[in-house]
């Protein structure tokens, strides 16, 4: 038989799937890892966050004004809220001030612009602070804060105002377990805000509170406009023109309404998702570009798009783009900035004026396009007799070409929170993955945000059946499709997605290994040692504890050793306090000595979720190595 030359270089190429060479190193990886967040524009100047990973994830406030741009505090100043444990909403710029949380003392300071000068605005303590308003009329700044002085497991929480005279502080609303988006009207007169209670998370149900205020700023009367146990609010904001706007879930979708004096309108009626899980502090999906017309975003079948919206027609007009992932909206003076991926490009700020857009950050892809797997929506049955969503990434290297009659290995994701959603924007760590040749299954399992509240809601009381019951459905459709090896079947997770990855792997057959990157594997003991934000999350996912403590006990793999009997890799933060290292070093112990091969990487400078570069590449690197020692025999 005569080779073409061609054919020969084809030959030469071949790799096994997942051991395929890849341009995507970890070191890539990182480097382009740097994440934006909060862009806030004040007159001709325009700031937004950078998180680095090669600066051990410090949190630099960048300023662009007249043409240059820099980092507006050097290291190792780091500009981080942790309130809620997540934080968010760590900044606020106006037009003579830059207000901070910094990192290292969680301290509220105060940055004047003109004369670069800096001083601390609140006391020194063991308080936290995040989502600021600022009072113009009275010269005052708002905050949510975090009390830790009452107790370190529960911090009471208020939302106070700090006189920039003379450095008062005043409490202007307290007695709610948690408080967000404190924000004033326009002409001064009402302060609008957010409140819930346990064991309401803010996706389950939040009220939106209108109060009014007297000369002082002190609230006179207050009224609760929207929300409740079963009803989520989103973002109230004020427009230009003295309006309240809010987005609701009351029609299963996050839509946008109006308060007018005695009730809400609707602005728009769809079939879609304007809001997000309130997991941090500050989060945006809409804003006013005047008091006509607000630039927002939506997400239908788990695909983010833009549009601006005719406040008087009440009609949506969508911009057509190639982003796949928007987020954190900010508006002024006719202008829009927000964040956006595409298929090919990751999250960079972007700009819109005058029906234009225009890329603030950013450069080419890292990579060359012939090298990256295309998100494909698909919507599979459920081995319970529903219907379930994700993504799926083919092995993509143009360079490569794979040994014939060979089928990839599967690795399926399971997204964090667990109520959250996954993105399809390029994500270089899905990236990595499909380069060498892994098959992608990012799972939307019933639970995730983007398809309506009553697929958010399939979850409650079902954490730990219904997502491994989508896991192992995906698996279940692409092996029938004969698009993977069924014998090389892997599964991923970091944080709640750990925990469907270990569950996965002990109450099914559907996975030959897994990797729970600071997972769960007791839901006893982080029903019982976690932070206030989620402290009664679990009510509303497994049951209230102790009273169902049979549950928890049922569903924790923990408990049910004898059941996995797959190989398994932990990463895990040493500092982590959301999910303590005690959960993932009782699951490595007990694998042990049952004989199943375990490996455990800790970090001892991290916490919860991997923000430093070594890190990040180490862990990366260790997991590679295993899906490749597990599969070799297979």
């Amino acid at each position: 038989m005569r080779i073409h030359s061609q054919d020969k270089v084809r030959f030469m190429n071949s790799h096994h799937y997942g051991h395929w060479p890849s341009p995507i190193t970890t070191e890539l990886l990182t480097a382009q890892g740097v994440r934006i967040s909060d862009p806030q524009a004040v007159g001709d100047r325009l700031y937004w966050l950078e998180t680095r990973p090669q600066e051990k994830g410090r949190n630099v406030l960048v300023c662009e004004h007249a043409g240059q741009r820099a980092d507006l505090f050097p290291a190792p100043l780091s500009i981080r809220t942790r309130a809620q444990e997540y934080g968010g909403s760590s900044y606020l710029a106006t037009e003579m001030f830059i207000f901070y949380v910094q990192d290292s003392d969680q301290r509220l300071y105060q940055y004047e612009i003109a004369t670069q000068q800096t001083k601390p605005i609140s006391p020194a303590g063991a308080y936290r602070y995040a989502d600021f308003c600022y009072d113009q009329q009275r010269h005052r700044l708002l905050a949510v804060r975090e009390d830790y002085t009452v107790g370190t497991h529960s911090p009471a929480a208020d939302i106070i105002a700090i006189d920039l005279y003379n450095f008062a502080l005043t409490t202007l609303a307290q007695s709610a377990d948690f408080y967000s988006n404190p924000r004033i009207s326009p002409d001064g007169n009402h302060l609008s805000y957010l409140r819930w209670h346990h064991p309401q998370m803010p996706w389950d149900g939040t009220e939106c509170v209108l109060a009014q205020l007297d000369n002082h700023g002190n609230i006179l009367q207050e009224q609760i406009i929207a929300g409740g146990k079963t009803e989520s609010i989103f973002q109230p904001q004020w427009s230009p023109d003295n309006q309240l706007y809010f987005i609701s879930d009351r029609s299963n979708w996050w839509n946008i309404y109006r308060w007018n004096s005695h009730s809400s309108e609707i602005i728009v009626a769809l079939d879609a998702e304007f809001a997000t899980p309130q997991w941090v502090f500050g989060m945006s999906t809409y804003g006013f570009l005047n008091a006509q017309e607000i630039f927002c975003c939506y997400s239908q079948r788990g695909t983010w798009q833009i549009g601006v919206i005719n406040i008087a027609a009440k009609k949506l007009q969508p911009i057509a783009t190639e982003f796949r992932d928007i987020s954190a909206i900010h508006c002024n003076n006719n202008r829009a900035w927000f964040l956006a991926a595409s298929a090919i490009q990751g999250s960079q700020l972007q700009g819109y004026s005058g029906h234009a857009i225009n890329a603030v950050t950013g450069n080419s892809s890292p990579v060359t396009q012939d090298i990256i797997a295309q998100a494909e929506a698909i919507t599979f049955p459920t081995r319970d007799g529903e219907y379930a969503h994700g993504f799926f990434y083919r092995p993509t290297n143009a360079q490569v070409s794979p040994v014939l009659d060979s089928l990839p290995p599967l690795l399926v994701m399971c997204h964090g929170g667990p109520t959250g959603a996954t993105e399809t924007g390029l994500n270089l760590k899905i990236q990595f993955w499909t380069s060498r040749g892994f098959a992608v299954l990012d799972v939307n399992y019933r639970g995730s945000t983007g398809y309506g509240r009553q697929y958010r809601d399939r979850l409650k009381n079902n954490w730990g059946v219904t997502d491994v019951i989508d896991a192992c459905s995906g698996v279940d459709f692409l092996i029938a499709q004969n698009l993977v090896d069924q014998n090389k079947v892997a599964i991923r997770g970091s944080s709640a997605g750990g925990y469907t990855v270990l569950a996965a792997l002990t109450f099914s057959d559907a996975f030959k290994a897994g990797a729970s990157l600071y997972g769960i594997g007791d839901l006893e003991a982080l029903a019982k040692d976690t932070h206030k934000f989620e402290a009664h999350y679990l009510d509303s996912l497994v049951g209230a504890y102790p009273q169902e403590q049979a549950t928890y006990r049922a569903r924790s793999p923990i408990h049910h050793i004898e059941q996995l009997n797959c190989p398994v890799i932990f990463l895990q933060g040493l500092q982590d306090k959301v999910v303590p290292p005690a959960q993932a070093e009782a699951m490595v112990n007990a694998l042990t000595a049952k004989g199943i091969y375990t490996e455990y990487v800790a970090f001892a400078e991290e916490a919860h979720g991997f923000r430093q570069a070594q890190t990040i590449q180490r862990a990366l690197e260790a997991e590679l190595a295993f899906y490749q020692k597990v599969f070799a025999d297979r």
